[in-house]
């Protein structure tokens, strides 16, 4: 949890300390990032990191009850396949969100 709260500070330190930068007016050949270019690549970074950790949770979840009632296992993976989709459909559904939105960013 200590390591939790510590990434969490960073980050928002860096968010903080980003902003003034970000606030620039750009000019004709500068190479200076938009904030919806960093908001799109932290966007798809969150959403990567949460579809990896629900993928973890619904394998271990399955696994465990397949240990433990092996008869019903057809139906266990069944189901398990039938909630994945449907993850991997909101995980698409997010990660083109971001790409749209990093498509208006000015480099």
């Amino acid at each position: 949890m200590k390591i939790l709260n510590l990434f969490v500070m960073v980050v928002g330190v860096l968010l903080l300390l980003a902003a003034p930068a970000l606030a620039q007016q750009p000019t004709v050949n500068s190479l200076t990032l938009s904030g919806r270019g960093v908001g799109a690549g932290l966007g798809a970074a969150v959403t990567i990191l949460g579809a990896g950790w629900g993928f973890g949770r619904i394998g271990a979840a399955a696994l465990e009850s397949m240990a433990r009632q092996p008869e019903i296992a057809g139906r266990i993976q069944t189901a398990m396949i039938v909630i994945a989709a449907l993850l991997e459909g909101a995980t698409f559904f997010a990660l083109i969100v971001c790409i749209l939105m990093a498509g208006g960013a000015q480099f």
